[in-house]
């Protein structure tokens, strides 16, 4: 699917302004068709779980030059709000996974499905099913161990997001960019597209840091786990 600037900066919750800066500066995957700039989607949500928002490399969600508002826009990781504990209250809903059993990407993913989707009142198959044929557009593995499987086809049928956490048994191959196995998948399920890549940038950024490797290394039980997140978006800088 081909989106248009206006778009990604719905998506996004930028301006369109925004998004042509970005163009010019080379910081967004785009193309273009008899001169208009088109993008598409899954490259959009790959670029954003690429952003290491806060990092020593931050990415162009981070405008050191401007606050969280350009031209009246509110900044899509600006505190406070909704958004501010986002990710707690995802994992809240959707729980934590320990040592789900399976060698492959495959049966991980379609093993833990037998445990969530009866949240999600899908047929566990099903739900399988899309988060695999996502997968062969694109692994959804970020690198160090951690993957983010999603799926575009399904959004919830409610307000509220839904990330559970599952550590499989033993590291699985995932077709990562650094080649490692991963140990750490968050399972993404959003209630609108806004939503979902701001929760898939979260997510990213949270497995950018030392302390959360650390951390998922234990496979830390929901309790755990949860604490440490509400702190860490707790103390977010105003700017994410």
């Amino acid at each position: 699917m081909d989106l248009k600037i206006k778009d990604v900066s719905e998506l996004l919750n930028v301006s369109e302004t925004t998004i042509r800066r970005w163009l010019v500066d080379g910081k967004i995957p785009a193309y273009r068709i008899n001169y208009q700039y088109r993008f598409n989607r899954l490259e959009i949500e790959d670029w954003v779980m690429g952003q290491k928002i806060g990092s020593n490399n931050p990415g162009p969600f981070m405008d050191s030059s401007k606050n969280c508002v350009e031209e009246n826009i509110v900044h899509p990781y600006t505190s406070g709000g909704n958004k501010q504990f986002s990710l707690f209250r995802a994992i809240y809903k959707g729980g934590v996974l320990r040592n789900v059993p399976g060698s492959t990407k495959d049966e991980v993913i379609r093993n833990a499905m037998k445990l969530v989707a009866a949240d999600l009142s899908l047929d566990a198959e099903v739900i399988s099913d899309l988060l695999l044929d996502r997968e062969a557009l694109q692994s959804t593995a970020l690198n160090n161990g951690i993957a983010i499987p999603h799926t575009r086809d399904f959004l919830l049928d409610a307000h509220l997001d839904m990330v559970s956490v599952v550590f499989p048994e033993k590291p699985i191959p995932y077709d990562a960019m650094d080649g490692k196995p991963v140990n750490t998948l968050f399972f993404l399920f959003a209630s609108d597209d806004k939503r979902h890549l701001h929760l898939l940038a979260k997510i990213a950024h949270l497995s950018s840091q030392k302390e959360t490797l650390a951390l998922l290394s234990k496979k830390p039980t929901k309790e755990v786990l949860l604490e440490y997140i509400k702190e860490w978006e707790g103390n977010m800088p105003h700017k994410l």
